[in-house]
């Protein structure tokens, strides 16, 4: 039972039919001349029209990229070069993409000026407000909502702040996009197609046309994205964005009452719990929790085991040790993290089976490192 489409969903299959279609049809280089090559432009075109009115936005100012991550890494450098002679400074919350924070560090060495944020994730608007107003600021970077927690940031009343200081914002709606409404205004936004069931092999970043950004690589052809992305992936992202769109309302109602019910089970049945996230300002489809006495790991290898697929913030791997940083950030309990996404395959009968299956696995996981009777 897959419970991990808080970062990538399975195919929704208007996908997987966009997908097929062109990759029949749009296979061509897109830049040919021949009638090949201008259907393989045509749908390309077509998606990036498309895309363009889902997110309310111009087709111009709609980038396709990469991924997400080259997305976000595409936007900070960019916005920072074409704004160097202010400064190299970026503002970002304590609980952004590592993306962003990866990204400021490779600009200035010491990483961003980071914003503390609350017991739910919600970042400190006065802190902000501050921050941004600070010399040298290039660029401001806050998400709409955390893929991790669930929580759903206030972008209106920071992009508030970044106007008044005169410093263009960065809304990371990765999380947010196709599952609940995006913010109408910002200067940069980036989606994630992978979010709501489109590929994972493309990114999207829209840039205002008043917004100030100049790639900071080689001059291509695509000034973003040099040699060009997947037409498949380009056509069946638009698609699915249009499904997902026309799906939301009724997804929403849907899913928010699985996870009103996960989040209450998870606090009544597991002992030392801690639920975490805004329980009402939240994602429709994200539940976070965490377990005292429990090593993540293994409790992710117990549910695997009894045939769940779950995600985890904190760290779970050899290659990552540290704990999760956006936990860590909101003050929260960091072992035995546990993230599930719901989809829209995702059934009242498998939430009331995973958390049926959920208390003894935490108890037998405790048991094997002895944490018991504390």
């Amino acid at each position: 039972m897959y419970l991990d489409a808080a970062g990538r969903a399975p195919l929704h299959p208007a996908a997987i039919q966009a997908w097929n279609a062109a990759q029949a049809e749009g296979w061509a280089d897109p830049r040919g001349l021949h009638a090949e090559g201008r259907r393989a432009r045509l749908l390309l075109e077509s998606a990036r029209e498309s895309l363009a009115d889902s997110l309310g936005c111009r087709t111009a100012e709609v980038h396709l990229m990469a991924s997400h991550t080259a997305g976000l890494h595409g936007a900070v450098l960019a916005v920072a070069r074409a704004r160097r002679r202010i400064g190299t400074g970026v503002v970002a919350s304590a609980v952004e993409r590592a993306a962003v924070h990866h990204a400021a560090r490779f600009l200035a060495g010491g990483g961003p000026t980071t914003v503390p944020v609350d017991r739910h994730g919600r970042v400190d608007l006065e802190a902000w407000a501050t921050a941004v107003r600070e010399p040298g600021m290039a660029l401001a970077a806050l998400q709409h909502a955390n893929g991790e927690v669930g929580t759903v940031q206030p972008v209106a009343a920071a992009l508030e702040a970044t106007r008044a200081a005169g410093v263009p914002l960065l809304v990371d709606a990765g999380a947010g996009a196709g599952h609940v409404p995006l913010p109408e205004d910002w200067d940069l936004l980036a989606v994630d197609p992978a979010g709501w069931g489109g590929p994972a092999a493309l990114g999207v970043l829209a840039v205002r046309a008043r917004t100030r950004a100049l790639p900071a690589w080689p001059e291509d052809e695509d000034a973003w994205s040099p040699g060009g992305v997947s037409v498949a992936a380009a056509f069946a992202a638009a698609v699915s964005l249009e499904a997902v769109l026309r799906e939301r309302a009724e997804e929403d109602r849907r899913r928010r009452a699985l996870v009103d019910r996960l989040r209450a089970r998870v606090a009544r049945e597991v002992p030392d719990v801690d639920v975490v996230g805004d329980p009402d300002a939240r994602l429709p489809h994200v539940v976070t929790f965490s377990c005292l006495y429990v090593d993540g790991e293994a409790l992710l290898v117990e549910l695997d085991r009894q045939g769940f697929a779950v995600g985890s913030g904190s760290a779970c791997t050899s290659s990552a040790q540290e704990p999760s940083h956006v936990l860590a950030a909101m003050g929260a309990l960091t072992h035995g993290n546990v993230r599930i996404g719901l989809h829209r395959g995702t059934t009242a009968e498998d939430v009331n089976r995973f958390c049926d299956v959920l208390p003894a696995a935490v108890a037998r996981v405790r048991g094997l490192s002895g944490a018991t009777g504390l």
